[in-house]
């Protein structure tokens, strides 16, 4: 990890070619009372994983791919944040291969969720550091997919709106810096953190990680929101991308 320091902002198993991976029941396949609606009735919401509640949401699968299997791979590899993060339908449908009316579904139960949470939230994060960054995204770190991630602050280091930007290879040449700090001004943010995955392991940034870093800085600059960190995070680590 890089050296410590605060910021500062100013006012079941089966095994597929040789790889074990995870067994995925068909719901078919499965007890009536272990399928994802009976246990919500008998047993409570509280019972059901993240990906049986999506099936819950969507309800059937497709023709190409069962509910339950296509469900578990919505989760795995765009994550809860990215899922949550995400407005348009069209563009949701494209990167999830999923047809369109259960984009639709996505994300009006997302917006619906967030509203509730933003309403009914009183529990504020503080970062003040990037350890707090780290600890904070920990939901992202073991991600198949890049995400790059912004963080919003007020000038009392609280976070005020989280946003996933992009999912994908982190590239200058597709991140604008108008995707970047809309949200910034919405919000009214002070201070903006970015924050990406690197599922290889390798927390080293690669040359668009430094360019995206210098173009977003810069637009900072001229915006009055100062960018007070990029960090690249990994399973175990992170580090801070530094340019001059």
């Amino acid at each position: 990890m890089s050296k410590k320091y605060s910021y500062l902002i100013e006012s079941k198993e089966r095994i597929l070619d040789g790889v074990l991976s995870p067994y995925i029941y068909k719901i078919r396949d499965l007890p009536d009372e272990e399928k994802p609606r009976e246990k919500l009735s008998k047993r409570g919401v509280d019972s059901l994983t993240t990906p049986e509640l999506l099936a819950v949401i969507l309800n059937t699968g497709t023709i190409k791919e069962e509910l339950s299997v296509m469900c578990h791979r919505i989760i795995k590899d765009y994550g809860e944040k990215g899922l949550l993060s995400m407005k348009d339908p069209k563009q949701l449908s494209e990167v999830l291969d999923v047809p369109f009316g259960k984009a639709l579904q996505i994300i009006a139960c997302g917006e619906l969720g967030r509203r509730f949470f933003e309403r009914n939230n009183m529990a504020t994060p503080i970062i003040r550091s990037a350890d707090d960054v780290f600890e904070y995204v920990k939901d992202m770190r073991c991600l198949p997919k890049e995400h790059l991630r912004g963080l919003y602050l007020n000038t009392h280091y609280k976070l005020i709106h989280d946003e996933i930007i992009s999912i994908g290879t982190v590239d200058a040449n597709l991140i604008h810096p108008r995707e970047v700090f809309k949200p910034a001004l919405e919000y009214s943010a002070a201070a903006l953190i970015l924050v990406h995955n690197h599922p290889s392991g390798d927390p080293e940034p690669s040359k668009n990680d430094i360019e995206v870093t210098k173009q977003i800085s810069s637009a900072g600059e001229l915006l009055g929101i100062p960018l007070t960190d990029h960090i690249i995070v990994t399973a175990k680590n992170y580090k801070h991308i530094i340019f001059k």
